[in-house]
């Protein structure tokens, strides 16, 4: 389902808190999961898990019930021989609209954050083991959200790779690093015409609702994002 809740909606708008999750609110929203946490909120899944978890394929879990909502099979896969897992630390993009970008880049002024909001203010928090996972609402005319340089960044902080539901620039120079990655479509042409609604909170990937922390499994299948307390189980499958 594309749009949150309307109440759960209006409870971020009330908070000022459309641009960044706090650690409270992330844990706040993912109470099943009971192991470490991330200094930002995130749920960190083991590296032991993650490890474990290269061995099991998509297809093995889009059969079972608690995992089809989370499946997501229609991008494509930058370097299919690599298994992309990692914990998604999570962006969301909108159509530009200037007075509430306006509003947006002072409230992360106010709130001590230094430079432009951007997406590279996302890309910027990542950590190793993290997959940057993009909301750009599937749009091919906003442009590339990554290119090469961006690209080749990702993949020296996190050792992981990228799920973006919108479209990537220069693809063949993405491609040379060998880093697992999924878009939904390629264009010259770099990122406009964006502002950022979202970071490290519930994000749509195709008809799937992304939270940050979730444990991203990628293959020649598809994508698809386990909610962290279910990931043992899903190390079993």
């Amino acid at each position: 389902m594309r749009a949150l809740p309307l109440m759960l909606l209006c409870s971020f708008l009330s908070q000022a808190q459309v641009i960044q999750w706090s650690r409270e609110d992330i844990v706040k929203y993912t109470p099943q999961w009971k192991g470490d946490r991330s200094p930002d909120g995130r749920p960190k899944a083991p590296d032991a898990l993650l490890e474990k978890l290269k061995g099991v394929s998509v297809a093995a879990l889009a059969g079972q019930r608690a995992y089809q909502a989370q499946l997501v099979d229609s991008l494509h896969n930058l370097n299919p021989g690599k298994k992309l897992v990692g914990r998604a630390l999570t962006l969301q993009l909108m159509p530009v609209r200037q007075d509430v970008a306006g509003v947006a880049a002072a409230d992360w002024r106010q709130k001590g954050n230094q430079g432009v909001l951007n997406h590279q203010t996302a890309i910027d928090l990542l950590q190793p083991g993290d997959v940057f996972v993009v909301d750009a609402y599937g749009s091919l005319p906003v442009g590339g959200i990554i290119g090469d340089n961006l690209a080749y960044y990702i993949w020296k902080k996190t050792g992981a790779g990228f799920v973006i539901d919108g479209a990537i620039r220069d693809v063949e120079g993405v491609a040379q690093y060998g880093m697992p990655g999924f878009f939904r479509w390629a264009t010259p042409p770099a990122i406009q015409g964006t502002m950022v609604m979202g970071i490290n909170t519930p994000v749509r990937i195709g008809n799937t609702t992304v939270m940050p922390g979730d444990v991203v499994l990628g293959d020649r299948s598809g994508v698809v994002f386990i909610p962290p307390h279910l990931a043992e189980e899903a190390a079993g499958k």
